[in-house]
Order: C-alpha cells, then sequence, then structure tokens
C-alpha cells in the first residue's frame, strides 16, 4: 500500500533574495539555487523531490508562492534559503497564508571563504549568516512551527536532518483528509482509548467514523472462494503454517475462515479509502473469529490500527508507517504487556493477543492457531514472531482534554532469555532508556498509554519533526532523562500550553 508513496510528492525550494543587488547578482543566486537543488534530488538520503522554485524579491512574490504551495495537492512543504539578505517583512504576508510544513535552511554556496579573492561584492551575494538570522527573527515573532536546519548544503548530517524532517511532512501531508473506521467502540470503561475526534480532525486533519459489526459482516460474507484460496496460497508461501493448518489438517477451517475476514476487511478499507481501521474483542457479533492474522497483514501493507478502539493510535501507527516507508525494519501497533524483573535487567515484554505487525519479524513467522480466553468466539488464527534485536522506540499519542501529546521512548530490543514455548503471540522483549525504573516513571507521569506504535526504522527525530508540524507537545524519554527535570518540563508544559492561544 506504501509502495512508491514518495513519487508524487515534492517539497519546494524557495529561495529569498531582493532588488537591490541588480539583475546579475540575482542571476547567480539563481544559478546557486539551482544547482543545491540538483545535488539535492541526487542525494539517497532524501525521499522526497525537490522542486527549485523562482526566487522571491517582493512581498507579492512571496505571497503568491505560499498560495500556490497551498493549492497544490502534491507539495507537502517548503524549504526556505536566504542566499542574501531578504528582508523580512515581505515574507509576512505569504507565511501568514502558509498551510504547510516550513524548513528553513540556513546554509551557503560556498563551503570555506575564499581568502585571496573575497570583496564586498562575495560578501553581499553570500549573506545567509544574516539573512537567515533576519528571516529567522520573523519566524520567531510570528511564532511558526519550522524545521531549522543549519549547515553546508553538502554535508551528510544537514542531508539527514532535511530526509527526516520531509518524512515527517509526507506523513502529516499523508493525514490530511486521512479516514479512521473504527468496528464497534472502544473497549469498555478505558479511559486512555477514549478522546475527542473533532478536536483531533482539527489538530491533525484525520476523520475517524465508528461502524457497526453488520457493515464489515456483509463484506466478509461476499468474499469468493476463489479469493479466499489465492490468499491461502500467499499464506503457505510466505509464512510456516502449523501443521493443523495446511491442507488437509484438523484446523484448515480455522484458516480458510482467517483468509475470508481479512479479505472483507481490505475490501471494506479500500472500498471507504480508509488508511486504519480498530477492532476490539467486545464487539464481534456476525464474525467467527477476531481478526488475527488478517490485522497484522494489513498492518504490514501500511494501514494504522489500533486494538480495543483505539484510534490515536491507529492514526499514530500510520503516520510511522508513512514516515518508515522504505527504510530497514518496520513499525507495529504495541501494548506494554508484562515485565521481567531481573538481577542481569529489567525488561518490558511486548505483545497483545493477536495484533503485532510482522514487519518487526526477526525470522519467518510462523501461522498458528491458539484458543483465545476472551471475546467468546473461535479460535483465531495469528502470525507468531520474536521481534528483531536492535533500537527501535515506543510512541503515543494521549489526549489531555485541552490538547495533545505526543510522547516517546528509546528502547533496545534483545533477545528472549529463553525460548517460549507457550506463548502463542507476537511479541517483542526491550530494555528502555535511560533504565527500567526512570522510563517506566516518567512515561507514567507523562501520562504515556499502554497502547504504543513501535518502530525499529525509526528514530525520535521523526517523531519530534512530526510533532512540531502538528503543533503538539512533544515529550521524548531516551539517556538523557532524569526525572527531576522531566517533572519541570511537563509542568512548564502544562502553563505554555493553557497560554499559548493567548500569546500575540
Amino acid at each position: 500500500m506504501l509502495t512508491n508513496i514518495f513519487d508524487p510528492l515534492e517539497v519546494w525550494f524557495v529561495v529569498g533574495s531582493q532588488q537591490l543587488y541588480g539583475p546579475d547578482a540575482l542571476a547567480q543566486v539563481a544559478q546557486n539555487a539551482a544547482t543545491i537543488v540538483d545535488a539535492l534530488n541526487e542525494s539517497t538520503q532524501l525521499s522526497v523531490k525537490v522542486h527549485y522554485k523562482p526566487i522571491v524579491t517582493t512581498p507579492e512574490k512571496v505571497h503568491n508562492i505560499c498560495l500556490a504551495a497551498n493549492g497544490e495537492a502534491n507539495c507537502v512543504g517548503l524549504i526556505c534559503w536566504m542566499h542574501t539578505f531578504s528582508p523580512a517583512k515581505m515574507w509576512i504576508t505569504g507565511l501568514k497564508a502558509l498551510r504547510k510544513p516550513l524548513l528553513q535552511l540556513h546554509t551557503q554556496f560556498n563551503r570555506e571563504i575564499p581568502w585571496s579573492s573575497i570583496d564586498m561584492d562575495f560578501m553581499n551575494l553570500n549573506q545567509t549568516a544574516h539573512g537567515g538570522r533576519e528571516f529567522g527573527y520573523l519566524g520567531s515573532r510570528m511564532r511558526l512551527q519550522r524545521k531549522i536546519v543549519v549547515g553546508h548544503w553538502q554535508d551528510a548530517d544537514v542531508l539527514t536532518q532535511i530526509g527526516t524532517w520531509m518524512r515527517a511532512a509526507a506523513a502529516w501531508h499523508d493525514a490530511q483528509g486521512a479516514r479512521f473506521a473504527r468496528f464497534g467502540d472502544n473497549m469498555r470503561e478505558v479511559a486512555v482509548t477514549e478522546g475527542d475526534k473533532v478536536s483531533a480532525q482539527l489538530q491533525f486533519g484525520i476523520s475517524v467514523s465508528a461502524y457497526g459489526l453488520g457493515d464489515l459482516v456483509g463484506y466478509v460474507e461476499g468474499v469468493t472462494n476463489q479469493a479466499i484460496t489465492d490468499l491461502l496460497a500467499i499464506y503457505e508461501e510466505q509464512y510456516t503454517l502449523a501443521p493443523t493448518l495446511q491442507v488437509d489438517g484438523a484446523e484448515r477451517a480455522a484458516l480458510v475462515e482467517a483468509a475470508r475476514i481479512e479479505l472483507g476487511i481490505q475490501s471494506f478499507l479500500s472500498d471507504g479509502s480508509f488508511k486504519g481501521f480498530t477492532t476490539n474483542f467486545e464487539n464481534l457479533h456476525g464474525l467467527v473469529q477476531l481478526p488475527g492474522i488478517g490485522v497484522q497483514r494489513l498492518m504490514a501493507r501500511g494501514y494504522g490500527f489500533g486494538a480495543e478502539g483505539d484510534w490515536k493510535t491507529a492514526a499514530l501507527l500510520r503516520a510511522m508507517k508513512v514516515m518508515g516507508a522504505g527504510l530497514e525494519g518496520g513499525s507495529s501497533f504495541m501494548e506494554d504487556y508484562t515485565y521481567h524483573f531481573s538481577s542481569q535487567g529489567n525488561k518490558v515484554l511486548g505483545a497483545h493477543m493477536l495484533e503485532i505487525c510482522p514487519s518487526i519479524a526477526a525470522e519467518t513467522p510462523n501461522v498458528e492457531v491458539h484458543p483465545l480466553s476472551i471475546g467468546g468466539k473461535a479460535d483465531p488464527v495469528r502470525l507468531v514472531f520474536d521481534a528483531q534485536p536492535g533500537p527501535a522506540l515506543n510512541a503515543t499519542i494521549i489526549d489531555l482534554g485541552g490538547r495533545f501529546r505526543l510522547i516517546v521512548n528509546t528502547v533496545e530490543v534483545v533477545a528472549p532469555e529463553a525460548p517460549l514455548p507457550n506463548l502463542p503471540v507476537a511479541r517483542a522483549l526491550w530494555q528502555p532508556h535511560p533504565s527500567f525504573n526512570v522510563a517506566v516513571t516518567a512515561w507514567i507521569l507523562a501520562g504515556g498509554a499502554h497502547h504504543t506504535g513501535f518502530s525499529l526504522s525509526l528514530n525520535p527525530q521523526y517523531l519530534d519533526d512530526f510533532a512540531e508540524i502538528a503543533n503538539i507537545e512533544y515529550v521524548l524519554i531516551d539517556q538523557d532523562t532524569s526525572l527531576r527535570h522531566l517533572k519541570k518540563e511537563l509542568h512548564w508544559n502544562d502553563l505554555y500550553y493553557h497560554l499559548a492561544h493567548g500569546l500575540i
């Protein structure tokens, strides 16, 4: 589903200058800008095409290009560079109108000062050092949400930062108008999976709608036998089937029903142009078994998902899937399930009843069927595997009543210390940063949910950039976290977000 998702997208490269320097200087600015754009498009670190735009030198040109960006469906953001001095007042009207993510690239064309030949013509032409500060002042004065990248345009770190922001901007672009389906309501009496869907649509651009199970069951019942046969062949090719689920196996009918449910959900989502969905084991009327392998495989195709009606995690996971498209590793719905207290280091075992995405699997998943003690339905089919070891993160979005908070915790995924022959679910074992006690305490202090988006492909900067674009609170728990400082940060954030709407 996410194959080639970046291909139609573009970021506009907008260069600021002014008429003061004359046509020859402006021609050189244009030539230098085109050279930088060509280099950016040749970089393997950037996933979105950079589109060079004519130099802006007047308030009218700035305004027009910002309005044009708003109206261009494939434009996911603007990179603005002040090659020369560009008086910032001319940017006010345009930036007030701009509705796309903004990155200020604070660079200059030449890497080093040409000591023997530098003169005032060179100085006037290469004025990023103070032209960018003028532009930066206005961004701060207008309290714009923007990314600032400093360094030479050929530096690997600069390209990495731009590439990360591009993916966050693409995820934001993907969220605008994105539809999410909730099959049934959220799990009864659970607090953290609740939330204000109107506020979420205003903040993130997503639309969340509930559907009765009867709507889905109609699609499940309409699945053809040939479609099921084709999907069973895919199961047999991609996974290791338990003997009872193989052809003529005693529980083959369960696999047939799982395939029918997957195809039904897929058809429903496709017909409604949905980008994610939720299920709830308390709402299963008309389904033979709780969706397991189908949900797992749909996540692997790029759909966002949240269990027990958790639409916030479904939307976050979809954004993480977009940001991580084509990167090594994967992202999945996850839940902090149980702890391992040990003198060798405390750990968290993450899992869920069924729904963990195989994009994070260390090895080929097994297809198994086991009883499920809740839900009151037939034994569901699921993929069983261990997550790939390595650096990862957990992220969650919570609704605090007046605002949303994105919380991220970096972790290190490790292999299980012993086999888990009786645990019939996919799982990940990790050590949270900076330590188990500090990380868990910090997560609880920040109000973090038990459901998360778990990722082996993203680092915290992707989520930081996304939160900046979305204009929501961002809390990072990592190797540098101390509880004393975190408590202050949370108190300061509470005050800031209560006052922010009144700032001028």
